[in-house]
């Protein structure tokens, strides 16, 4: 796949995340320019609320049923819009459905196939499976638009067994769940975790990896396009590895040295 621009959508309510580095980090990786803009829902208005409203899951157990929002859950929408820092409460989306709804918010003259666009939300993207017929939380929606869930980055992989052992055991005799906290305090992302940054350029290296080369994720935990399921080896593959494993470091050289040819002769 030719990719000739990308366009990175921010999300303000994460202010642990360098925007500026970010582009410029995509930029050099791949050789082709990164333009900032605003949230894409920046400025959107009550009709474009009711389209990301109906998007909601409200049956877990259930494949997508568009259903009709309720005026509060519009104005839920719109208001997120003006500032989604103010958004506290965790709601679900079908991600394959939110992406529709982003598609139609870009012009026909970005549209193009060489075109990449990165959506960066603190909306909790899912899709469902059908191997145990449940919606799943998804940290990363491929294709184009592609979507960053930062909300997805945190709850979707898993926090160390053990935590959740804590949880159960502890649960009946009311202990605080703060100190269960403390206690794995570094093994898993929290919000506004300073670690966001870093993190957050492996997913975008994962959506456009997918983009150019449409395959899945690697499966090795040494490299940063693993898809981790487990907050310890998301952690391990971003920060401790943070590189790519030997294949597709390859690849992208490959594909850099293509992607300038095709470019060249189209001067």
């Amino acid at each position: 796949m030719l990719l000739s621009k990308i366009f990175l959508y921010e999300e303000p309510s994460v202010p642990e995340i360098n925007f500026d580095s970010l582009a410029n980090f995509l930029q050099d990786f791949f050789r082709v320019p990164v333009i900032k803009r605003k949230n894409i829902f920046h400025q959107k208005g009550l009709d474009v609320a009711h389209d990301v409203a109906r998007t909601r899951v409200y049956n877990y157990r259930q494949e997508f049923q568009i259903h009709d929002p309720t005026t509060e859950e519009v104005q839920f929408e719109f208001e997120s819009f003006v500032n989604s820092a103010e958004t506290e409460n965790i709601v679900l989306y079908d991600g394959f459905e939110l992406q529709k709804i982003l598609t139609g918010l870009i012009g026909n003259d970005e549209s193009e196939s060489d075109i990449l666009h990165l959506v960066l939300t603190n909306k909790l993207t899912c899709t469902f499976d059908n191997s145990d017929y449940r919606y799943h939380g998804r940290a990363l929606i491929g294709s184009n638009p592609a979507i960053i869930s930062t909300t997805g980055i945190i709850e979707a992989p898993a926090k160390p067994r053990e935590y959740y052992m804590d949880l159960m055991k502890n649960y009946g005799i009311g202990l605080n769940i703060d100190s269960i906290k403390e206690k794995y305090k570094g093994t898993y992302l929290e919000y506004h975790d300073s670690r966001l940054d870093k993190i957050v350029q492996g997913y975008a290296l994962q959506a456009i990896f997918y983009y150019i080369f449409g395959e899945s994720f690697c499966d090795l935990l040494d490299c940063r396009l693993n898809n981790a399921h487990w907050q310890r080896d998301l952690l391990y593959s971003q920060l401790e590895f943070g590189r790519l494993c030997a294949k597709h470091e390859k690849a992208i050289k490959d594909w850099l040295t293509l992607n300038y040819s095709k470019k060249m002769a189209l001067l």
